[in-house]
């Protein structure tokens, strides 16, 4: 397990407003180089807002979040878009998958590396040198991670092809090809069977030793995340309730009260 290491992430006190709805309200968080952490808490609680906010589709109405790349220099995430945030190290998943189902396995992961290509127009109109040095190295790089992920006979097969677990897993595969630093995974294991939880558990904990990373991530299935992560935040209405170590988290009464209802706790609660 990594040591914790340099901060990665500072979020001090976002806040988003939808015309009168305070969705986020007041949210703060670390992460530090090597944690797995967990993002949780009921439907409607803000938890995707949240990722939203921290991977530039939405921009904060208050507060402010800072991200330290691997060489340390900072940037304010609030202030740059999407893309320009995968470049400097933040990639994410999504609750709903968004491949290019059209497009076979390995193009999906191809597609993830062109951020990092060298050439330039002139090089791609002529088929210059540079132009072949980038696609050995795009195809070179996608193989490696397709037979990470186990998938490399599967490499040419249409993306929506693929069975659910299998598709999940290219959602991960193509959002490691930026090389990125910090992972915002959005409810993994949704639509998985118990099986393709148990893989995804070791999966998403061999990832962030294989690939050095600080991980964040939102997830329903109580038992992948006690499972793996080290810290746990649980957010309702918008607000933090709660945050620690998993066992402490799972015996806080106002997360069973989130998410249970005032029936869950005993009399002297």
């Amino acid at each position: 397990m990594p040591e914790k290491g340099k901060l990665r992430l500072k979020v001090s006190d976002i806040s988003i407003v939808f015309g009168g709805l305070r969705a986020v309200s007041g949210f703060s968080c670390e992460l530090y180089h090597g944690e797995l952490v967990g993002l949780i808490g009921p439907n409607g609680a803000g938890k995707t807002t949240v990722f939203n906010m921290l991977s530039g589709v939405y921009t904060p109405t208050a507060g402010s979040i800072s991200f330290w790349d691997r060489r340390g220099t900072a940037y304010a995430v609030e202030k740059k878009n999407p893309s320009a945030l995968n470049r400097i190290g933040i990639s994410r998943t999504f609750q709903n998958i968004r491949l290019f189902g059209s497009l076979s396995v390995e193009d999906n992961v191809r597609i993830a590396l062109h951020a990092g290509r060298r050439e330039n127009p002139l090089d791609v109109l002529f088929r210059l040198k540079r132009f072949h040095v980038d696609e050995e190295h795009m195809a070179c790089r996608a193989a490696e991670l397709l037979s990470l992920f186990k998938m490399e006979r599967r490499k040419d097969e249409l993306a929506r092809n693929l069975p659910y677990g299998e598709q999940r897993k290219l959602e991960i595969a193509r959002a490691l090809a930026s090389n990125p630093s910090l992972l915002l995974l959005d409810e993994p294991a949704a639509g998985m069977n118990p099986q393709e939880t148990e893989e995804l558990m070791r999966l998403v904990s061999f990832i962030r030793e294989t690939f050095s990373l600080t991980i964040l991530l939102i997830e329903h299935d109580m038992r992948l995340v006690m499972g793996i992560c080290e810290r746990l935040i649980v957010l309702d209405y918008g607000r933090t309730i709660a945050e620690g170590l998993p066992g402490d988290i799972r015996k806080n009464p106002s997360v069973i009260k989130a998410y249970l209802g005032e029936e869950a706790l005993p009399d002297d609660a």
